[in-house]
């Protein structure tokens, strides 16, 4: 591997903090070394574990070096680059001659940077013609985007920089635990705490975020809903609403506020387990400052009601004047590296660059412009991530599936584990052979983060710019060569090209008066301004009409006019300035005001009963990361966490005989997993907790439940119910 001899400023790969890091290159060209960054205002310099080690994962020891085809005795073999292309064209397009279009099916990932987001969304619909695409950033913030939208008419993770928290009153922190997630955030919590604000953890389990809290509320899975309408309710009686900003900035609050009434603090701690001293505390402490925020994770967001879940969290923040203002607000800390740019730009089934909706016809037109297609020719929109999983070998019997490992991360895993055998053809474009990747026809090997340029968008909003810093190992190619590659067997050469920044520069006339606007953000500005913070639209030259506004009709002139005099040239406006914080003058709603949603609380779709008493709950570990394809192949990181184990009380393990260490069997309606108990006071008595990093038998997501919600379509995995027993 090549490098250069001066350190490349670039960003982690992992988590949507995306923090900043250099890389330089060890000597003899044996690899690279990660420094500490100190300038990039996110992490300050600060690395987690992985950030740290991230360099291990480019040794040909433990990645792909070179593209895999089945044999007919089943085997994966080396292959030649243009076979391997060839083999995936023509399985494609056979499926496509035999079943249709919609027979092909392309799956995602929310680590692809922005350019590759966008040519794999591009493909699916111009080359392949397919609606049925989406990506595994619908299992991280879907159903905070669909709260988000609803509220607001905007999704963006946060609506202002990370840098703002430690500066608010108080932070209600919900199913997040950042000091496991996304270490070098947590300082910005400790921060809040020695400037004089309150933290306050909502989470069944007593993580290490949570013993750092001023309180911490522990509910049982499945209720996040049921307590912030409980806490509203307390709001409302307290005499905590802001009736001039409810009147002013907000529309619905009649209806929201009825729901809300309904649930009173005598049950939701029925519902909850949470006690009224509690509620009342922490509603004491949200309303005391002038500013405070609610930050929610996958804990309340990944139930079938997560988007009802999130509006109840977004109601409280509206009933007290705490959004849409300096320093307060709703927000989603986001999971995967470009889970938030990764859906603006096209992966997602319903959406076109720029977050435009796939179904309206404007978008459809602009989009269909900047491809040079007929907007009658792009598909509708398609399944959900989980529902074309559920639909492989059936109505989708081919998959190009990138940067994903949904044997191991997906709801129902062993369930989809089979749907994606019974695939015709299966092509996967990864950095290492996961356990998806492994049951493929082909499997083609791509670049990894520090091999390539790219942008992605971090979870503040704020776009950036990692640039490559080595040369990959001889055998591969960038995602987008493989586009390419395939779009010129499939006859369109020209619209694929595999440079990041050509990319980049029709992603921007894609997204160009989208509500995901990137049209004002160049590769020079976000290197010189540590990233830029969309919307940021082109500024329009002086003189000529914003482009994103349709130009004024002018009469047609009943005679040729002189010629005039040219004009003076005047000066180059200024450039956008980004938005780093959203909401502060009017929201994204048509009527520049704020929605209350009316919600109001529902079981789990699966609530224990005398066969599966006990409730799972699903999370990460500091030391891993997603589905552990990356991470579980880098020794310090197994050495810290090297498996999968059982979380539960000593109430519990003493009822069913578990010891610490022994195997304990996890038992749902869907499957069984098999790992070690680890006894701890530090969880619920009535819940059990396993991480879902690692595949095989101490899969967690064999347990987990794919029940959806009705508008996100986001899984079950935080809360379904379950028997444990000595295995």
């Amino acid at each position: 591997m090549h490098t250069s001899d001066s350190a490349t400023a670039t960003h982690c790969p992992y988590c949507a903090l995306q923090c900043g890091m250099n890389l330089r290159p060890e000597p003899g060209g044996a690899g690279v070394t990660v420094e500490e960054r100190a300038d990039f205002p996110v992490n300050r310099g600060a690395l987690c574990g992985k950030g740290r080690t991230a360099p291990a994962v480019l040794s040909s020891r433990v990645r792909l070096t070179e593209p895999l085809v089945r044999t007919h005795a089943g085997r994966l073999e080396p292959a030649t680059w243009e076979e391997a292309l060839d083999a995936v064209a023509e399985g494609l397009a056979r499926t496509r001659r035999s079943y249709g279009a919609d027979a092909v099916g392309v799956f995602g990932g929310g680590g692809l940077t922005n350019e590759k987001a966008y040519a794999l969304g591009k493909f699916a619909r111009i080359a392949l013609r397919t609606s049925q695409i989406d990506y595994n950033g619908r299992f991280c913030m879907s159903s905070a985007a669909a709260a988000h939208q609803r509220a607001f008419g905007l999704d963006r993770g946060l609506p202002f920089p990370l840098e703002d928290i430690p500066r608010t009153g108080c932070v209600i922190l919900v199913g997040s635990n950042p000091a496991d997630t996304m270490p070098p955030a947590l300082r910005f919590f400790r921060e809040l705490r020695e400037n004089g604000g309150t933290l306050i953890v909502v989470d069944p389990r007593r993580t290490r975020t949570a013993e750092q809290a001023d309180l911490h509320l522990a509910p049982r899975p499945g209720t996040d809903l049921a307590l912030a309408l409980g806490l509203l309710h307390l709001v409302v009686a307290g005499g905590h609403t802001d009736e001039e900003f409810i009147a002013e900035r907000t529309t619905g609050w009649e209806e929201a506020r009825a729901g809300a009434m309904a649930h009173w603090p005598e049950l939701v701690e029925r519902i909850t387990g949470v006690p009224v001293p509690r509620l009342r505390e922490a509603v004491a402490m949200f309303c005391a400052p002038e500013s405070a925020m609610v930050l929610t994770a996958r804990g309340p967001e990944q139930q079938s009601k997560g988007t009802d879940t999130v509006g109840a969290w977004i109601n409280l923040c509206l009933a007290t004047g705490r959004a849409g203002r300096p320093l307060s607000g709703y927000g989603c800390l986001t999971g995967q590296g470009n889970g938030q740019g990764g859906r603006e730009h096209g992966q997602k089934a319903d959406q076109l660059p720029g977050y435009r909706k796939l179904t309206d016809p404007a978008a459809r037109a602009h989009v269909a412009g900047v491809w040079g297609i007929d907007p009658d020719d792009l598909p509708g929109p398609g399944r959900s991530a989980y529902e074309l999983l559920d639909a492989l070998g059936s109505d989708v019997k081919a998959l190009l599936l990138m940067g994903s490992n949904p044997v191991v991360s997906a709801p129902r895993a062993a369930h989809v584990e089979e749907r994606i055998r019974s695939l015709d053809f299966l092509a996967v474009a990864d950095v290492v052979l996961s356990e998806t990747a492994a049951l493929a026809d082909v499997v083609l090997p791509v670049t990894q983060w520090a091999e390539e340029t790219g942008t992605t968008t971090n979870l503040e909003g704020r776009v950036l710019l990692r640039r490559r810093a080595l040369t990959p190992p001889p055998g591969v190619r960038s995602d987008l060569e493989v586009l390419h590659g395939l779009a010129t067997r499939l006859g369109m050469p020209k619209a694929f090209p595999t440079d990041p920044e050509e990319v980049f520069e029709e992603l921007r006339r894609a997204s160009a008066g989208g509500p995901a606007d990137y049209s004002g953000i160049t590769y020079a500005r976000i290197e010189a301004e540590q990233g830029v913070f969309w919307p940021c639209p082109a500024a329009p030259r002086t003189g000529e009409p914003d482009a994103r506004e349709p130009a004024p009709s002018l009469p047609t002139p009943a005679a040729p006019a002189a010629p005039a005099a040219p004009a003076e040239p005047g000066p180059e406006p200024e450039p956008h300035p980004g938005t780093p914080r959203l909401f502060l003058d009017r929201f994204a709603t048509e009527d520049g005001r704020a929605r209350f949603v009316p919600v109001t609380h529902r079981d789990a779709a699966e609530v224990p009963d005398t066969e599966y008493p006990l409730l799972l709950t699903t999370g990460r570990v500091v030391a891993q990361y997603q589905s552990g394809a990356q991470t579980r192949r880098v020794d310090e990181l197994n050495e810290a966490a090297p498996g999968p184990f059982v979380e539960l009380h000593p109430r519990l393990a003493a009822r069913i005989g578990a010891v610490d260490g022994a195997p304990l069997a996890v038992t749902s309606r869907r499957g069984r997993a098999v790992a070690p108990a680890r006894i701890t006071d530090t969880i619920r008595a009535d819940t059990v907790f396993m991480p879902f990093h690692w595949p095989g038998e101490g899969r967690a997501n064999t347990l987990t439940n794919p029940a959806l919600d009705p508008v996100s379509r986001m899984p079950e995995f935080k809360v379904c119910a379950v028997r444990v027993e000595p295995a």
